[in-house]
């Protein structure tokens, strides 16, 4: 936090800039208004520190002079005995707060991270609403295709309703993400969001979890206990996974949505809750109803608008955008300039992307903090099939067959994806030494999506 001290006294600059200092912040000080506006000019500061009454500017015309240029900081006003009006002026100027002389230190630590909180918060309400206006937040805002700007503007019509939105895409594409953007464009986001994975709890405190308990409904319940459905009163509810859900409450959940109303497990007493609910799925929903697997009647329940993330080897064109967007991200965490070559830029386009937006990501972050340099080659992702020649240029190969032979097998692309995810499983499994946790952090994806796709593909 940059902070700049302006006052003619210079015993005062030097005994506050010293606490400051001391309080862990960076710390500069001018006793010259003039000066100091030409400071303000030139440096960015988080706060100014700036007295009312100077010999050849004012407090509160320094103040207007700083604004007129522009300037953004946070001003809090200095104030001896009698200058209290003047300080009140600035404040009525757009000043935060003001300090009284002599200063408490504590008052003025206190007041200053008051106004680090303010800042914080106004800054926070700012990236929301640039989020929002640009339909979209994170990743989705870097859609190019036109599958994706369609599915965005869709998104955000049916945003503006309270209908049930059922949003269906690989494990990756950011299902997530589309729920959260839903709710901040809704007449609900000034609630709460709640989310909750369907596959990631036991069945037997899956109902527990939604509905809430009494106290006695079961051993350990000490005490009543709201679900999320209450939690999530007057806000949205995203059920992911929804395809997992067991069949008994697969009944309760769709009297929820067609009543508006739970019973908490052990309880009789019916509570009201206005949830909008959003469910999301990899799972194919359609087969898993004739399969008998879900409710038929749950499901035109939630199928009122169906949105479908496509997998992100069908809207290659989303690639550059992202790949920018993910090295600004990993260059502001490491504190260094993160950008790919043109060769690697292409021989990524063309990557096939089993994980789809997530391994997207990790790839990037993993290359950015264990890649050669920057601009980051193709070899710095260390991809299944993505090869570099001795010129570093982007090569990609065929995927090898379901046997792992290298050798070029059908054509079929569902079979050259399993191909290559296998060929990421095992060598995230070797990189880790055979800890299954250690690989599935490498590959982006949960510890059970790793079960799963290790006994599907299979690995051994």
């Amino acid at each position: 936090m940059r902070l700049l001290i302006v006052d003619d006294d210079a015993d005062l600059r030097h005994s506050l800039a010293l606490l400051l200092k001391d309080a862990g912040y960076d710390v500069t000080s001018e006793g010259d208004p003039e000066q100091a506006l030409r400071t303000a000019s030139a440096q960015t500061f988080d706060m100014i520190l700036c007295d009312v009454r100077m010999p050849k500017m004012d407090g509160v015309a320094f103040l207007r002079r700083y604004h007129a240029d522009g300037g953004q900081a946070l001003m809090i006003m200095m104030s001896a005995y009698g200058g209290e009006n003047n300080a009140l002026e600035a404040m009525r100027e757009g000043a935060y707060d003001y300090l009284h002389k002599p200063f408490d230190p504590d008052q003025v630590r206190l007041t200053l991270r008051k106004a680090e909180e303010r800042e914080r918060l106004r800054l926070e309400v700012e990236q929301l609403r640039s989020s929002v206006g640009a339909a979209g937040a994170g990743d989705l805002a870097m859609a190019e295709s036109r599958v994706m700007r369609d599915l965005l503007e869709l998104a955000s019509r049916a945003a503006r309703h309270n209908t049930t939105i059922l949003i269906t895409g690989e494990s990756g594409t950011g299902k997530e993400v589309l729920a959260r953007t839903i709710h901040r464009l809704s007449p609900r986001s000034e609630r709460g969001f709640t989310a909750i994975n369907c596959a990631a709890i036991p069945e037997q405190l899956l109902e527990s979890e939604l509905f809430g308990h009494v106290r006695g409904a079961f051993t350990g319940a000490t005490a009543d206990r709201a679900g999320l459905f209450e939690q999530a009163d007057k806000g949205t509810l995203l059920l992911d996974e929804i395809g997992d859900l067991p069949l008994d409450l697969q009944a309760k959940l769709l009297r929820v949505l067609e009543e508006g109303e739970i019973r908490r497990v052990g309880g009789r007493d019916v509570r009201k809750v206005d949830v909008r609910v959003l469910a999301a799925t990899a799972k194919p929903l359609e087969a898993a109803v004739e399969r008998g697997e879900f409710r038929p009647d749950l499901f035109y329940r939630l199928n009122v608008v169906r949105l479908h993330l496509p997998p992100l080897r069908e809207r290659s064109e989303d690639i550059p955008g992202l790949l920018a967007h993910f090295a600004r991200q990993a260059a502001t965490r490491l504190g260094r300039p993160v950008s790919v070559t043109p060769s690697a830029l292409d021989g990524l386009t063309r990557y096939p992307w089993p994980g789809n937006v997530r391994e997207l990501r990790n790839a990037v972050e993993r290359a950015a903090v264990l890649g050669t340099g920057s601009p980051l080659e193709l070899r710095d992702f260390a991809l299944a099939g993505a090869q570099t020649n001795g010129n570093g240029k982007g090569q990609h190969h065929e995927a090898p067959n379901g046997n792992g032979n290298g050798h070029p097998g059908t054509l079929d692309l569902k079979t050259q994806v399993e191909a290559v995810e296998r060929q990421a499983i095992l060598r995230a499994l070797e990189a880790s030494g055979g800890n299954r946790r250690q690989a599935a952090g490498l590959l982006g994806i949960s510890l059970r999506t790793l079960f799963y796709k290790m006994r599907r593909l299979p690995v051994h």
